[in-house]
């Protein structure tokens, strides 16, 4: 049964920054693509960002430059640091596994506000 368990959420004020944590287990961690999702309230669900298995990733255009997605695959973690929060950051955020997705956390809330 594969988990995978977010934590690291909070509020933090516009400017700030927050580093979200995604622990997996019961997979082989080490072989698949992780990402992770947000949706904000009345929108649709996005990617934020991906990792594949060799490291390689990619960002949604709206969290270029600001954020960075990383893996330790020792530690069966993904990584989301979030830098120069905006309130339109503000959302759930859920981490998954496979490309796409089989698995999802059950999300972390985010809220950016002054």
């Amino acid at each position: 049964q594969v988990q995978l368990v977010e934590s690291g959420g909070g509020s933090v004020q516009p400017g700030g920054s927050l580093r979200l944590s995604c622990a997996a287990s019961g997979s082989i961690f080490i072989i698949y693509s992780m990402a992770w999702y947000r949706q904000a309230p009345g929108k649709q669900r996005e990617l934020v960002a991906v990792i594949n298995r060799s490291g390689r990733t990619n960002y949604g255009d709206s969290v270029k430059g600001r954020f960075t997605i990383s893996r330790d695959n020792a530690k069966n973690t993904v990584y989301l640091q979030m830098n120069s929060l905006k309130p339109e950051d503000t959302a759930i955020y859920y981490c998954t596994q496979g490309s796409p997705p089989d698995y999802w956390g059950q999300g972390t809330q985010v809220t950016v506000s002054s």
